[in-house]
């Protein structure tokens, strides 16, 4: 990590992150949607030292807003990795509440203080899930193929990991920073897509309570999905990994 992050100037109990390779054409608009919704939190940007400018320009908003933090990542690589690195820095800094969404203008920052004050209203939640599939959550823009195979995976969470939500691959999520404390996130072992379901594993194994808040998911009209076929199939892997050591 070669970039320190600044020093918040005002008070926040929230941390907000997004984790970020070759973005340059959503960072923007990501950092000024996620500061319209939540004016007072800090906010993170952990870039896997993306060779089109994403970090210079996460540089570039610092100057007029001192409370968002960036982390270059030199020697890693992996969405798995760099929100775990984030969920890390939550815990030792004493934030309340860890917030975590995709980079790419999927999910709409004006939804997110929906699942924050969830979280705020229930002690006893450990997460909050920005769901695609509960009544009142929606998918814009995917294909017939892509809908399918997400409903699969989510399918196999439920019945094989014995997850007690509808969308277990969701990243946009409110996790409350205790609960991660607690579960030890060194023990976490997947650094791709499927940390996702990991996490809720380990939530529930640990008796969390858990909750969904309806969403529309949207999909990305710029950049690149980096969610290979390769990628795809090493997170089902590993959950069938996962599956068998729950059985």
């Amino acid at each position: 990590m070669d970039d320190s992050p600044n020093s918040r100037s005002i008070p926040s109990d929230l941390l907000i992150a997004i984790c970020t390779y070759q973005e340059s054409q959503n960072i923007q608009a990501m950092l000024v949607g996620l500061r319209r919704a939540f004016p007072d939190a800090c906010l993170m940007v952990v870039d896997d030292n993306s060779p089109d400018g994403t970090a210079d320009l996460v540089r570039e908003a610092q100057r007029s807003d001192p409370r968002i933090e960036l982390i270059v990542r030199r020697d890693k690589r992996g969405l798995g990795s760099a929100i775990v690195d984030a969920m890390k820095y939550a815990v030792a800094r004493g934030y309340r509440f860890f917030v975590n969404l995709d980079a790419d203008q999927s999910h709409d920052p004006a939804q997110l203080p929906d699942l924050v004050e969830r979280a705020r209203a229930d002690q006893d939640l450990a997460v909050v899930i920005g769901s695609r599939y509960v009544p009142g959550g929606e998918i814009v823009g995917w294909p017939l193929r892509r809908r399918l195979m997400s409903k699969l995976v989510n399918r196999f969470a439920t019945a094989f990991l014995k997850l007690p939500v509808k969308d277990c691959s969701g990243s946009m999520r409110c996790y409350r920073t205790s609960a991660l404390d607690a579960m030890d996130l060194d023990s976490l072992q997947c650094t791709g897509y499927a940390v996702l379901e990991e996490l809720l594993v380990k939530l529930h194994r640990d008796g969390r309570k858990m909750s969904e808040v309806p969403i529309t998911f949207t999909e990305r009209e710029l950049g690149h999905s980096k969610l290979t076929f390769a990628e795809a199939v090493r997170s089902v892997r590993f959950m069938l990994r996962l599956a068998m050591t729950l059985r």
